[in-house]
């Protein structure tokens, strides 16, 4: 890696952690150049604004999470249980941290943003978890009379409902309450719960084993 592309991965790491702890509106261009220990002159030399930091901090969390999904599940030596468990990890390690202000502030102040994130999100579900379970199917795993087609919209749904803030705060207030665990808890047992739905019973017991 160059010097520059160093210096540049560096910025974003440093941006993006702000970005998860404090939100978008929160955070300053005069707070991420302090973190990183260099003038903010400086930092506009390699990023115009706060809107670029934040677009090139999730294009790489996305590339993260496509190689990492992509390898799983080209993954001819893992059984598919284990490659459904494998990606739900990888889905929570890379999704959950990042918390509700966050998504809130890309709704409301970075439209663009949070429409290419969404749309990542189903294009992801449609290219890779389709063709996870329709392995599944062949397998004899996956119940063959589910709607393959059925499931992948509801798993891209609930990942999008989940981080939507604006869609939490349609429910009573004891049920928003309930949902204060950690966004990758929360995340991973609602997409457990999907799985645990199609699966027959061998690759249940297996799944839950993984």
């Amino acid at each position: 890696m160059s010097k520059k592309a160093n210096l540049e991965s560096k910025i974003l790491d440093a941006a993006y952690k702000l970005f998860l702890e404090k939100g978008y509106r929160q955070t300053t261009m005069d707070d991420i150049a302090q973190i990183l220990g260099m003038s903010k002159k400086t930092l506009y030399k390699y990023y115009p604004g706060k809107m670029e930091l934040l677009g090139a901090s999730f294009e790489v969390t996305k590339t993260k999470l496509t190689a990492k999904v992509e390898a799983i599940v080209d993954n001819r030596y893992i059984s598919f249980p284990l490659k459904l468990k494998s990606t739900l990890t990888v889905m929570a390690s890379l999704l959950g941290p990042i918390n509700p202000d966050l998504f809130e502030d890309l709704r409301e102040h970075a439209p663009e943003i949070w429409e290419d994130l969404t749309q990542y999100i189903n294009e992801s579900a449609y290219t890779r978890f389709k063709k996870l379970l329709e392995q599944g199917v062949s397998e004899g795993l996956v119940n063959p009379s589910i709607n393959i087609n059925l499931v992948v919209m509801l798993y891209a749904t609930a990942v999008q409902s989940l981080m939507d803030p604006k869609f939490i705060s349609q429910f009573p207030e004891p049920i928003q309450k309930g949902m204060k665990n950690p966004p990758a808890d929360i995340y991973d047992q609602a997409i457990t719960i999907i799985y645990n739905g199609i699966l027959t019973d061998e690759a249940r017991n297996e799944f839950a084993n993984a």
